[in-house]
């Protein structure tokens, strides 16, 4: 049987694509999980924020202190909320996510925060990104695993001899 321009063009706008609608819906809810993060934290609800992740979740907060499990991630962020997050406001500014299957995802989320209210050493949190790994189980997604950097401008690495540093001017970020 011969193909015909007009049949393989019938049958490529009649072929799934590769990003269905389940996947569309999946990534709706995903983001939705983002909008609710930030709804938790705005509330200081460490209860709330705690039930975003998996029962054996995992978190690396900007300052690289590693929860392991929702209830310590529950209990940290309860103590933090109590003082040094009291005041603050989380904004949601950018999510990218990406399949890896069906039922697993990495999502890159871009924040900034007002109101953080931290003690030397540790940095006064003001825009990061975070980086999720997330699980769809029973229909839910839930973030399995997540890391949070601080983040400054990208700029360009300095150029030359490293014994007489110049400073570079900062470049526009993604």
């Amino acid at each position: 049987m011969a193909l015909t321009a007009g049949s393989i063009l019938v049958a490529a706008v009649a072929a799934p694509r590769s990003h269905g609608a389940a996947q569309d819906r999946d990534e709706s809810e995903i983001r939705a999980v983002q909008a609710r993060q930030a709804e938790a934290w705005n509330r200081h609800d460490a209860t709330a924020y705690a039930d975003l992740f998996e029962e054996d979740g995992d978190v690396v907060n900007v300052v690289g202190w590693w929860w392991a499990g929702r209830a310590e991630i529950e209990s940290k962020l309860t103590a933090a909320f109590a003082q040094v997050f009291r005041e603050s406001t989380l904004t949601i500014t950018q999510t990218e996510v990406r399949f890896l299957g069906p039922d697993i995802a990495v999502a890159h989320v871009r924040w900034t925060m007002t109101g953080a209210r931290t003690t030397p050493p540790i940095p006064e949190p003001r825009a990061g990104i975070q980086t999720q790994v997330l699980r769809k189980t029973a229909g839910r997604w839930r973030i399995s695993a997540f890391q949070n950097t601080n983040a400054v401008p990208e700029m360009p690495f300095p150029a030359g001899d490293p014994a007489s540093p110049t400073v570079p001017s900062p470049s526009p970020s993604r």
